[in-house]
């Protein structure tokens, strides 16, 4: 069953589980997934953590203890998170250990109310490393304007990062400029550059739900003919992009201290269209040095009839270009696109927060204990 998985990980592609809930943790089920089906870490964000507590699954007696405490919803919230990750982290520690510190990660996000607050966000990235307080985590801050700096200021400190919600080619070399910053900071400031990792989250599926959808309304056949294209075009040129930056001379000196690369992580891999395979985003998106992270559904899908075939990213630059630029021919603004799903995914992530805030407020109001 996990042939696909393993051929995956032979070809130098990380596999993290997009998931994780408290019933994951102590079922025995993550453990299980490590085990048998090469699965080397763990992201979440607040719509998995939305959903995994108003499931309600495990939570009961740790809410109704911080109601009887009296805290605020958001103390909850992060009191809640920081838990699962730390027992993710616990059960990923021998991956983390064997991979000298590469796999074997648990990403938690920055509160995506403060994605457009430079300052708040590196005060919330030092907050939730300290409370995590796991070697094994990546700390999830977004690539908005207000977040390019705050990467630099965290990966600077040492706070290994997840850089996330990137969409544009554009936004994603930024993104390894102020990795590249950071680093030279952490130098600076005389840390271990070794200790330091870092992932860049490349959204996928979403660029093809957003084009497609501009090619329907075009309608032709050449059109049509472009649809499920441009997300894979997109993703692979990341690479290239991924490969100039990490062969420059700027990184040369910083691979001479031990810095790791930062490694592109193919996000949002589940396929939205019904029409396509749904291993698209995983088998057509290998090359070493690259995590997938993916839903438990696409996760089975690859172990059961994924058909891995090597690198098919490298070799493909030329044809990926060609393919934005058709689209682009046909008056689909890459650059509105990208910004419009960077919005977009800033607002689903935040509406997912305040549900979560919502649920578990009324959670805490229902199991406080009766006045005297």
């Amino acid at each position: 069953m996990a042939d696909a998985l393993k051929r995956l990980s032979d070809e130098g592609v990380a596999i993290w589980l997009d998931d994780l809930s408290r019933k994951r943790i102590t079922s025995g089920n993550l453990a299980e997934l490590i085990d048998q089906q090469h699965v080397v870490g763990v992201t979440t964000n607040p719509s998995i953590f939305q959903k995994a507590i108003s499931s309600g699954d495990g939570y009961e007696q740790q809410l109704a203890d911080l109601a009887a405490r009296k805290v605020t919803v958001d103390e909850a919230i992060r009191m809640i998170t920081t838990a699962d990750v730390r027992d993710a982290a616990d059960i990923l520690r021998p991956v983390f250990d064997s991979t000298d510190g590469q796999d074997g990660r648990v990403s938690i996000e920055v509160d995506p109310r403060l994605a457009h607050d430079t300052v708040a966000t590196i005060a919330e990235a030092k907050q939730l490393a300290w409370l995590v307080d796991r070697p094994n985590t990546l700390i999830k801050i977004p690539a908005t304007e207000a977040g390019l700096p705050a990467i630099t200021e965290v990966i600077g400190r040492g706070i290994s990062v997840n850089v996330t919600l990137i969409f544009s080619l554009e936004r994603y070399r930024a993104v390894m400029d102020a990795y590249l910053a950071g680093l030279e900071k952490a130098k600076a400031a005389g840390l271990d550059l070794s200790k330091i990792h870092s992932v860049a989250s490349f959204f996928v599926s979403r660029v093809d739900s957003e084009i497609d959808k501009r090619l329907d309304g075009i309608g032709t056949d050449e059109a049509k003919a472009l649809k499920g294209k441009a997300a894979l075009a997109n993703a692979r040129l990341a690479y290239e992009a991924y490969e100039e930056v990490f062969g420059s001379e700027r990184w040369a000196a910083l691979d001479k201290a031990q810095a790791n690369k930062q490694r592109p992580l193919w996000a949002s891999t589940g396929v939205k269209d019904p029409a396509y395979k749904d291993t698209l985003y995983v088998v057509d998106l290998v090359a070493p040095g690259t995590v997938n992270t993916m839903p438990e559904a696409t996760l089975e899908a690859t172990a059961d009839h994924g058909v891995v075939s090597g690198d098919t990213i490298r070799g493909t630059y030329e044809q990926s270009r060609a393919e934005l630029d058709a689209v682009a021919k046909l008056g689909i603004s890459y650059d509105d696109v990208v910004q419009l799903l960077e919005d977009e995914g800033v607002e689903k992530f935040e509406a997912s927060w305040n549900d979560l805030l919502k649920s578990t407020e009324a959670e805490l109001t229902r199991l406080a204990p009766a006045e005297d």
